[in-house]
């Protein structure tokens, strides 16, 4: 069987395209902007998932994370991982995340995240996810999470001031 150069090149080309990692476009709402939005893999019949994202405050007035909505998941809680007597403990974060003025916040693996419960449907590596944040302030913001692999530690994100004032690479 004889295959063309050309569409030996353009079979090529396509899976580069789809090994590319997604990039989460920023989401500027008001005061905030929002980026680096992502969510870990998750196999079907996973009742947890955990998603991350990072947020900035442009503004000259704080603001709060209080909680957020998807409809992959029954309930998108903000919580706080850490560990305890060699295991690891998830628990609510009371009254959400302030994002003070000039401050990045960024949620990340083992500190403050979103946990997602509940999940109606498998989370794909390669998909986006689409969640709605509600803020204080702010309000609600839909903002697409981008689904890496269940391993990912997220892509390279700014430095941080707040949630856990981590670097995330991949």
């Amino acid at each position: 069987m004889k295959v063309s150069r050309h569409l030996v090149a353009l079979l090529l080309f396509t899976g580069a395209l789809q090994s590319l990692p997604l990039q989460a476009q920023e989401v500027k709402a008001g005061d905030l902007v929002i980026s680096q939005a992502w969510s870990r893999a998750a196999p079907r019949g996973a009742e947890l998932a955990s998603s991350y994202v990072t947020i900035e405050n442009k503004g000259t007035a704080p603001d709060r994370l209080i909680g957020g909505a998807t409809d992959i998941a029954e309930k998108l809680q903000i919580q706080q991982s850490s560990m305890v007597g060699g295991g690891l403990t998830l628990n609510p974060v009371a009254g959400g995340v302030t994002i003070s003025p000039g401050d990045k916040v960024v949620l990340a693996p083992h500190g403050i995240h979103l946990t997602l419960s509940n999940l109606k449907a498998k989370m794909k590596k390669g998909t986006a996810v689409p969640m709605t944040l509600e803020f204080e302030k702010a309000g609600k913001i839909t903002v697409s999470f981008d689904v890496l692999g269940a391993a990912s530690t997220g892509p390279v994100a700014p430095k941080a001031s707040a949630a856990d004032g981590s670097r995330m690479k991949k």
